[in-house]
């Protein structure tokens, strides 16, 4: 399949310090202006999307079989990139810069970081300054692809024209390096199989361009030695920021300076690594023309599928080039709706919705319910363990939560602290566990995390829905002590049919399926056992410990 386009590879771009970045630039093959729909990431421009992810590439082509066909050969086809083929013949120009320090751009590679961030600023300039540009730009891109976006949009670049941030965090602290303290294992895997092979003259790569055979990081071969000096440590920086500080601080957007008009894509099964950060920058941002759009499915499916890319192309056409095409009349929020045996979607006006009943549980250590009160008791577990469950009574209707949760829970430990894995489960009418198809692994209901000595929230921040912890200091338990927890769990969207029941899993370590987990939380160094693998007590009556879930009221 051949479609006729102007294909330009490693494409100077020209940084203020001196150094080019290198970019691929595909652009219709009349001469014009046109807009522009740009990426810029770590993951290689010159990668195929099958040789980095072979199996994500199977299962995509097992969901979409037309990915390669029906307008696209999928020659160019790159990991959370869009697909030129797919765009240019539509009147615009893609362009995918490979990061400092990344593929064929030289320099330091530090991801996320404030230096990248006024690169992509820079480029994001240059595009809209060339002979084949009509002076507007937009940002597409899935995860670090998103990520980027939020951050360089609060830099208000002039040519910076709109923003669709698919599946991205936006808080590197809360959402990517520490959940409610803890340290993930996903930066520490992600460095050494997603950024090291990229880096730019590394010699061992094992990606080839797929048109020329030569290595996609670049014709320089430099040194171990010089590889390691060219790059950041990123997995042992976030062990060394175990606090909120100003390096956390330097790669979290302004949000109040975001004023580009946004999509914001999120996938309900993206609980402990984007689904956060979409609704939290969409809720965040300056933009007086801001859209909501939730999805279900794996974390690369969404963004491929012609439903979606035909979105994508309305948004960006309508604010990039101005097409009349209806999108200004899109409702803010395009909520998709889950249940246990598909979803459904609907058109919403905010969040969190306005007609939410806050639902309090009480749980009850006597009887292990989530039910409206609860006596005075007690119920412990092996932080280490199997842990305890809390469960409503099986709902009589057909019963919708949709929107954020939140657990108090009132704890003491046997040491001097412990971590909350708070996890919601859906159990069908025989007891067995609904799972759903996540962004990375099979998923819960939803997931929230949070370590005790972290407890202390900002009362400016925090919301009666939405606990906003500080992290900006540590306050150690004293052994037996009652303390009360405010755990923020992921947002959540599921129609209960009757019979079904809702459930509260509290244990100390991950909650995980036969599938090898992703998002976990078992770093050695950042939860001695001595410290983190006591008894757990939770404090159950008077109003000590209860769920909060978001009931949806019926029509």
């Amino acid at each position: 399949m051949a479609i006729d386009f102007i294909y330009e590879q490693d494409v100077v771009v020209p940084m203020s310090d001196g150094i080019g970045l290198r970019a691929n630039v595909f652009r219709p093959s009349e001469d014009g202006r046109y807009p522009i729909v740009m990426s810029m990431g770590v993951y290689g421009k010159d990668v195929h999307f099958r040789d980095a992810f072979g199996a994500q590439w199977k299962r995509l082509l097992e969901i979409y079989p037309g990915l390669v066909e029906n307008g696209s050969s999928g020659r160019f086809l790159r990991w959370e990139l869009p697909d030129p083929e797919r765009w240019v013949p539509d009147g615009f120009v893609v362009v995918s810069v490979d990061s400092r320090g990344s593929g064929k751009s030289p320099g330091y590679l530090d991801p996320y970081s404030p230096v990248e961030t006024r690169d992509y600023a820079e480029a994001i300039e240059w595009a809209g300054t060339q002979h084949w540009s009509n002076g507007k730009v937009g940002l597409l891109g899935v995860s670090y692809l998103a990520s980027k976006q939020w951050q360089v949009a609060a830099l208000q670049p002039k040519h910076l024209a709109a923003i669709a941030p698919w599946e991205g965090c936006c808080d590197f602290y809360r959402e990517w390096s520490r959940h409610g303290g803890l340290r993930t294992r996903f930066p520490v895997d992600w460095w050494p199989r997603q950024v090291i092979p990229n880096q730019h003259g590394n010699a061992s790569s094992p990606y080839r361009d797929p048109d020329t055979g030569e290595r996609t990081t670049g014709p320089t071969k430099l040194s171990t030695e010089i590889l390691a000096g060219n790059r950041s440590h990123f997995p042992d920086d976030i062990l060394l920021h175990a606090l909120y500080d100003a390096w956390y601080a330097a790669m979290t957007p302004d949000f109040s300076r975001i004023e580009a008009p946004v999509l914001s894509a999120a996938n309900w099964g993206g609980a402990g690594l984007h689904l956060r950060g979409n609704i939290e920058g969409w809720s965040a941002a300056a933009s007086r023309q801001k859209w909501l759009s939730f999805h279900v499915g794996t974390h690369f499916e969404s963004f491929y599928l012609p439903e979606y890319v035909e979105m994508q192309k309305r948004f960006f056409g309508h604010f990039l080039r101005g097409d009349a095409n209806g999108w200004d009349g899109e409702p803010p929020i395009r909520m998709a709706v889950r249940r246990p045996d598909g979803v459904s979607y609907r058109a919403e006006t905010e969040w969190p919705l306005a007609r939410t009943d806050w639902k309090r549980y009480a749980l009850d250590g006597g009887s292990m319910a989530l039910s409206e009160d609860a006596a005075e008791s007690e119920a412990s577990f092996e932080a280490l363990g199997d842990g305890i469950e809390f469960a409503t009574a099986p709902f009589e209707t057909e019963t919708e939560f949709a929107g954020p949760v939140v657990a108090r829970l009132t704890v003491s430990s046997s040491t001097t602290d412990l971590d909350v894995f708070a996890t919601l489960r859906l159990l069908d009418p025989d007891g067995n566990e609904v799972a759903f198809t996540g962004a990375h692994e099979p998923t819960p209901l939803s997931r929230g995390w949070l370590r005790a000595s972290h407890r202390k929230t900002d009362p400016e921040k925090s919301t009666p829905w939405r606990p906003w912890h500080s992290h900006d200091g540590i306050e150690k338990l004293t052994p037996g002590e009652p303390v009360v927890l405010d755990v923020e769990i992921w947002p959540v969207s599921i129609v209960c049919p009757p019979g079904y029941r809702i459930a509260l899993l509290l244990q100390g370590r991950d909650y995980e399926y036969d599938t090898p987990g992703r998002m976990l939380h078992d770093d050695p160094l950042d939860r001695p056992a001595p410290e983190f693998a006591g008894t757990t007590t939770v404090h159950c009556g008077g109003g000590a410990s209860w769920l909060q879930l978001p009931l949806i009221p019926g029509d």
